[in-house]
């Protein structure tokens, strides 16, 4: 039997809004490694911070 995380964004460990920290735990990663994947992403071209934007507001809290 697997369990299944939900998409949320944690309360105790955020530096902004916590997007990054709750991607973290969905996808089993650290959420410092998931931030330094998006401050990388940042520096190239597309919608990066749009999509962090809209993350934000549709992430419900834990």
């Amino acid at each position: 039997m697997t369990v299944t995380r939900r998409l949320a964004r944690p309360r105790n460990d955020r530096w902004i809004a916590g997007v990054c920290s709750g991607l973290a735990r969905r996808f089993g990663v650290s959420p410092n490694i998931m931030r330094l994947i998006f401050v990388i992403s940042c520096l190239l071209p597309g919608p990066q911070f749009l999509i962090y934007l809209i993350l934000w507001v549709m992430l419900p809290n834990e």
